[in-house]
């Protein structure tokens, strides 16, 4: 009974949150309770739940970091890639109600459960074995910090003539790019995950490890299936990984950890690849690299685009005006431009440069990039063309370094190149926003006002290991003269650390100092 209360208790929370944590939640409810036995020590069980309700219920809501629902895969020509986000958060009525809902309940309950008459069922109902500590992302345990960046080292200037010429752009994807509208096909791309899959009944006589696959419920991981994807991600990891000493000694580590039994408790399917990003990680000391779990079935081969795809990508941008939400010129003539994304400049290069042009006589300007989910790579090396009054070297993590790793600076008739800029950036701030956030900051071109960004990873390759797993592996080696590590989990630091909502009135401030104007 008393898990089914808490079960009960876990719906306050983002079903997101449930379907990634809800299971070991449980876990370290029954493991509690097994162990915690008497009036005080349930009374104290319970209060520990409530506390953690009332901390970390609003919390998961407020601050809610949305994942993407899907890459692309195969493209044709031109086509743009993009990822669907889905966020939202609940009426501050509902919170409060709940809040009060669940204040009654656990008094009630903490009551109820001291009545001796109930000692048997309950320790009946909580006589569940242990699961590894590795395996509990609960909300009753302090989520790791994230490692902090390393000593900045700068590396001599690059120029264009220090690169050999390259015939195209590269056209890797970063994970987690948005422009909320149709998906570029791409097998080198995290691949969008199909329609759920119907459920599929159990045939007599199949093998021993056939699982019925429910919508929406993760069917879990056996023995053969981990072994199965530590061998898929050390084969994709010896032939594709830019760096073959770091693919042989994560290979290595993988296999050691498996003879050893430390996957063994691991029966959640997201929960196994996070451990596996963390054991890859941790061997390699490449926070690209990434193992990612899909509870809906990944298809063999992607999806190709069609030609309403296209059209469909073209109405979406044009109908928010290629996601440029706000152009306008502030007081002390300050230009102010607010871009929700970095939409393919194949479909938004006209609009890109129709609205730059609209704050070329600005004596300052302002990037507002808060609520930017990211997009192409190529629509931010446009918009920094801007910026410079020559070809600037832009580092990107997900291509090698050619001539194309330049902006296409000066832009004939440009007056920006020499006025201060302001980038507004807030925990939202995502990928190729990060990029050109990341790149602006330490080119000491424009001031980061606001909060830390996302970190948002940006492996650049996808391989698919199996219907359910697939890993992102590097597989170039740019040149980074800034630092030696970049914003992926540790995301881009402000020069002035502020929270969003007050970015634009301080970054304001700072261009009125900057321009000698009250």
């Amino acid at each position: 009974m008393s898990e089914k209360i808490y079960s009960w208790f876990l719906r306050l929370y983002p079903s997101r949150f449930r379907e990634s944590y809800g299971g070991e939640a449980l876990q370290l409810f029954r493991d509690r309770a097994r162990d915690e036995k008497g009036f005080f020590e349930r009374l104290r069980l319970w209060l520990d739940l409530l506390a953690d309700l009332a901390i970390s219920v609003p919390r998961e809501h407020y601050h809610f970091q949305p994942e993407f629902f899907g890459v692309s895969a195969q493209r044709l020509e031109g086509i743009p890639a993009f990822f669907v986000l889905e966020s939202g958060s609940p009426r501050p009525g509902a919170l409060f109600s709940g809040g009060i809902l669940t204040l009654v309940c656990v008094i009630t309950f903490s009551v109820w459960l001291s009545q001796p008459a109930l000692s048997r069922p309950f320790r009946a109902l909580t006589s569940q074995s242990r699961s590894p500590a590795s395996e509990r992302p609960s909300a009753f345990r302090r989520a790791p910090s994230h490692a902090t960046d390393s000593t900045r080292e700068k590396s001599s200037a690059l120029r264009p003539s220090d690169v050999p010429a390259a015939s195209s752009r590269s056209t890797e994807a970063e994970a987690g790019d948005a422009s909320n509208v149709v998906p570029r096909q791409d097998s080198r791309f995290f691949p969008p995950p199909p329609p759920p899959p119907q459920p599929q009944a159990v045939q007599p006589g199949g093998a021993a490890d056939t699982t019925i696959l429910v919508e929406g419920k993760d069917p879990g991981v056996n023995a053969a299936e981990r072994h199965r994807v530590i061998d898929g991600a050390i084969e994709n990891l010896k032939q594709y990984y830019v760096y073959p000493d770091r693919a042989q000694k994560v290979s290595e580590g993988l296999l050691a950890h498996e003879r050893n039994g430390d996957y063994d408790g691991v029966t959640n399917g997201k929960t196994f690849a996070d451990v596996l990003t963390r054991e890859m990680r941790g061997a390699s000391q490449d926070m690209h690299l990434v193992v990612v779990y899909s509870e809906t079935l990944l298809p063999e081969r992607p999806r190709s685009s069609t030609v309403e795809d296209l059209v469909r990508y073209r109405n979406a941008l044009e109908q928010q005006n290629c996601t440029f939400e706000k152009v306008e010129i502030l007081p002390h003539n300050i230009g102010y431009l607010k871009l929700n994304a970095f939409p393919d400049p194949s479909v938004c290069e006209s609009r890109a440069r129709s609205e730059m042009r609209r704050l070329n006589d600005a004596d300052a300007i302002v990037f507002d990039l808060r609520e930017n989910r990211g997009g192409s790579p190529d629509m931010v090396m446009l918009m920094a063309a801007y910026l410079f009054d020559h070809p600037e070297y832009m580092y990107s993590p997900r291509e090698n370094t050619t001539e194309l790793s330049w902006t296409r600076s000066p832009v004939p008739g440009n007056k920006l190149a020499d006025k201060p800029a302001y980038i507004l950036t807030s925990a939202s701030t995502f990928s190729a926003a990060e990029h050109f956030s990341y790149d602006m900051k330490m080119l000491k071109r424009a001031t980061i006002v606001g909060e830390t960004t996302s970190g948002a990873p940006h492996s650049g390759v996808f391989h698919r290991i199996d219907e359910h797993f697939g890993m992102g592996i590097p597989e170039t080696k740019p040149i980074n003269p800034f630092s030696k590590s970049d914003w992926v989990a540790v995301g881009v630091e402000p020069d002035v650390k502020v929270k969003a909502a007050d970015a634009l009135e301080t970054a304001i401030k700072l261009a009125e100092i900057k321009l000698g104007k009250k």
